[in-house]
């Protein structure tokens, strides 16, 4: 599935006003993460904070009725793009460090960690890290057959 420029815009306008909204807190810095949930029946995009409280909403309309099998793994990359593009903003609202952006499903189960904000930690794609342990593995028995 190629993802549409409009669809990447409406992601985008969504988070910025997420961003404007931390960005308007002028008290000591917030403990949260923040929850994007996407409907594919509907289309829309929600954001929460810690307590489900919904920071904004948006209707992508590539995604309206999307019979995609793997609708949530073809829009993770998506999701994980728009808000690594946003990477300084993110680092520079007040909440509290580590914080991450995770993907939801209807029943608040995370489906998937999309992106972490922290001054010293780097959390590393699953898909970078695929048949690592098969690497290792094979590393280490030739290493100690020599």
């Amino acid at each position: 599935m190629s993802v549409t420029s409009p669809t990447i815009q409406q992601i985008e306008r969504a988070l910025n006003k997420v961003a404007a909204k931390f960005s308007m807190i002028k008290t000591d810095p917030v403990l949260t993460d923040i929850h994007l949930q996407i409907k594919p029946e509907s289309g829309e995009l929600l954001v929460y904070n810690d307590d489900f409280d919904e920071l904004t909403r948006c209707v992508v309309e590539e995604w309206i009725d999307s019979k995609d099998e793997n609708f949530y793994e073809t829009n993770v990359p998506v999701l994980r793009k728009c808000i690594q593009g946003m990477q300084e903003v993110w680092e520079k609202l007040p909440i509290l460090k580590p914080f991450s952006f995770v993907l939801i499903d209807e029943d608040q189960d995370v489906v998937s960690d999309l992106y972490l904000v922290d001054d010293d930690t780097i959390i590393l794609d699953k898909d970078l890290l695929k048949g690592l342990d098969e690497e290792l593995n094979d590393f280490l028995k030739k290493l100690l057959e020599e």
